[in-house]
């Protein structure tokens, strides 16, 4: 079940990695009249949502004891 757990949770990270380099390139890029661009807030947004669930699944994961944090970081 850790396993799974770790597995969304890197993908979910990814996700948001691409969202914030699709934005990047939809900021960079010169509009076309054929095209419809999708506006650049769009990406952010999401990268914005995908983190706050990501942070909600840590704090749930630590609460069910799911995972278990660091007692001693050094």
């Amino acid at each position: 079940m850790s396993f799974l757990f770790k597995t969304i949770l890197v993908l979910l990270l990814l996700f948001i990695i691409f969202n914030l380099a699709k934005a990047m390139f939809e900021m960079v890029r010169t509009p076309t009249e054929s095209s419809k661009p999708q506006k650049m807030s769009t990406y952010l947004g999401r990268r914005v949502a995908l983190s706050a669930i990501v942070v909600i699944f840590i704090i749930i994961a630590l609460q069910s004891g799911l995972i278990e944090p660091n007692a001693r970081p050094y």
